[in-house]
Formats: structure tokens, C-alpha cells, sequence
């Protein structure tokens, strides 16, 4: 169970790393919410790869790709969310 706790966050740091790189701009999150940034990234990828394949089977983790892709997502919806990121004139 341990393990599987590390290994989520050490999963979710490197997916949420590399979907902030991804979305332009500077992000200044920090390095628990890039964590959750990643694990619901792989939430969020996962439920899209099952809507996509027919085969939803409720909240369940997705792959290195389609985490990093839900987490993209996951990042765009927060600086929506939070105003942030918004180009300043």
C-alpha cells in the first residue's frame, strides 16, 4: 500500500511536470499541486480513453500518454478557472 502511494505521487510529479512544460507560459504552483495536477491528469485520461473505446469502467488511472494529456487538460481548466495566465495589455 505504501508503494502504491509513492508510486502515484511519483507518477503524478512526473506527469504534471511534463504537461506544465507542455501548456506555454509560466506556472507557479508549486510542487504538490503539479502532484495533483498529474494524478488527475491520469483520472481525467483515463475516463476519456474509456468514453473514446467504449470500455469506461468508472476512475481508473490511465497510461503515461493519456495522463499526460488529462493533465494538459487539468492545467488549462485551472488557469481558466483561477484567471491565471491571462495575457495582461
Amino acid at each position: 500500500m505504501f508503494w502504491t502511494i509513492v508510486g502515484w505521487i511519483v507518477f503524478g510529479l512526473i506527469a504534471g511536470f511534463i504537461a506544465r512544460a507542455i501548456v506555454p507560459g509560466k506556472d507557479d504552483i508549486g510542487i504538490l499541486r503539479t502532484i495533483i495536477l498529474g494524478c488527475l491528469g491520469s483520472v481525467v485520461g483515463g475516463l476519456i480513453f474509456g468514453l473514446l473505446t467504449g470500455g469506461l469502467r468508472g476512475f481508473e488511472p490511465s497510461g503515461w500518454i493519456g495522463s499526460i494529456i488529462g493533465a494538459v487538460i487539468v492545467l488549462v481548466a485551472y488557469n481558466q478557472i483561477t484567471g491565471r495566465k491571462r495575457n495582461r495589455a
